[in-house]
Order: C-alpha cells, then structure tokens, then sequence
C-alpha cells in the first residue's frame, strides 16, 4: 500500500436524483438521460466527509466542479501544504 503513503482521502463526484422546477430542468438532465445533481464529496480514511459540494446541474462536468472547488475561494475546499502537491 506504499501508493497510499501520503494520501489524505478520497474525491468521488455522483449524481442523485433531484426535484427541479419545468422551467429550468434542461441543464440538470445528465448524460443518462434523467434529472439530477452533480455532487462532490470528499471523506477521509475514518470515512468521514470532510468536504460537500452540492447543485450543480446533472450537465455538469467533474472537471468543471472540481476546477471551481479548488479556484473558488468561497468553498473553502482544502489545499495540501505547499510542497506536497
């Protein structure tokens, strides 16, 4: 398990079904075809989560929710110490 050696936990991003009023369904029909979110999680190896990003419309893609977790500021999301990137 040397490749875990500094890894700090996991990143899953998944859709769940989601209640969207007619008017604006269109962007949250994800590639499967049916309404839903795009979320992304981040949980340690306790299996805690340490990090929820929900709304993104099903359209979304991972890149795009990740690339504005990590840029935007407003999220919070954590960063690994200088160096360890």
């Amino acid at each position: 398990m040397s490749y875990f050696k500094d890894c700090i936990g996991a990143i899953n991003e998944t859709h769940v079904n989601a209640c969207i009023p007619v008017g604006e369904q269109v962007p949250y029909i994800g590639r499967h075809g049916y309404i839903s979110q795009n979320i992304m999680v981040v949980c340690d190896f306790d299996m805690t989560f340490t990090f929820v990003m929900v709304g993104w419309e099903g359209s979304a893609y991972d890149s795009r929710i990740s690339h504005n977790a990590i840029t935007d500021r407003r999220w919070n999301f954590s960063h690994p110490p200088p160096g360890n990137v």
